[in-house]
């Protein structure tokens, strides 16, 4: 039983699979080395999740998130980067259209 979408073990797997087939290799190039530097140094210095905080919660942060996405013309600066608990980053991502959007669906649903 979980709470989340996948147990933690099936979660990796999903990732993993997601990785490999579904995430365009375009945007795998932005998620580099140097991406996992600065998301690294963002989460040190922003450990809790920005959004539950804003509502009063105390839970870890474990993504960084782009406010705006780099593939809008985002960029890794600071002043674009949020610290989110799983769940919140889900949300905000199914709610962009991001990873979990159906393919041939609109952004509108």
């Amino acid at each position: 039983m979980t709470d989340d979408r996948f147990c933690d073990e099936h979660a990796k797997q999903e990732a993993k699979r997601y990785e490999r087939y579904d995430r365009d290799p375009a945007v795998r190039k932005r998620y580099n080395r140097t991406w996992k530097r600065i998301r690294d140094r963002y989460i040190t210095e922003h450990p809790l999740c920005e959004r539950c905080e804003k509502q009063g919660r105390i839970t870890p942060a474990e993504e960084v998130h782009h406010i705006k996405p780099l593939s809008c013309g985002g960029t890794n600066e600071t002043s674009n980067l949020m610290s989110l608990c799983t769940s919140c980053h889900s949300e905000i991502t199914a709610r962009e259209g991001g990873r979990w959007k159906r393919k041939g669906r609109s952004k509108s649903l």
